[in-house]
C-alpha cells in the first residue's frame, strides 16, 4: 500500500499536546493519551504557523512562541493534510499549520512524525506528498 495523506497524522486525534520544545533550529510537539503508552512526537523542521481566533501567527512575529506554547494542554480534534495545505493539527478552534511557503523551506525535510507503538512514522519532504507543490 502506498502513501495515504492524513492516514498517520489522523492518529493524533484525541491526543493531548503536552510539550512544545524549541531545539536550536526546529521545534518538537509532543503528545500523549490518557490510556496509552504511545508518545507521538512531531518534529517540525520548518516552524509552523499558529492559528488562533482565525488569525495566523507566523514564525518570527512577536508572540509566536507564546501562542504555540499556549496550545498546551489542548486535545487534537482533527487533522488535515494535502497538496497546497501542507499539514494541520486542529486543537479545538486553534491550529498548528505547517504550510507550503517555499521561502521557509531551507531544509529538505519539513517534518517527521514518530513515536507510535507499532513503529509507524512519516517524513514530509519539500517536493513530495503534501508538499509536492509548496508554491
Amino acid at each position: 500500500m502506498g502513501y495515504m495523506p492524513n492516514e498517520l497524522l489522523k492518529r493524533l486525534v484525541g491526543a493531548r499536546l503536552y510539550s512544545v520544545q524549541f531545539v536550536m533550529d526546529y521545534v518538537q510537539l509532543r503528545f500523549d493519551r490518557e490510556r496509552s503508552d504511545e508518545m507521538p512526537v512531531l518534529n517540525c523542521y520548518v516552524f509552523p504557523a499558529v492559528v488562533r481566533g482565525g488569525r495566523a501567527q507566523l514564525p518570527g512575529e512577536l508572540g509566536w512562541a507564546d501562542a504555540l506554547v499556549g496550545l498546551i494542554p489542548q486535545i487534537v480534534t482533527s487533522t488535515n493534510e494535502g497538496t497546497g495545505t501542507g499539514i494541520e493539527l486542529w486543537l479545538g478552534d486553534d491550529a498548528v499549520r505547517l504550510g507550503p511557503p517555499r521561502e521557509q523551506a531551507d531544509t529538505p525535510e519539513m517534518a517527521v512524525l514518530s513515536g507510535f507503538d507499532d513503529g509507524q512514522w512519516m517524513v514530509w519532504r519539500v517536493g513530495e506528498d503534501s508538499f509536492e507543490d509548496p508554491a
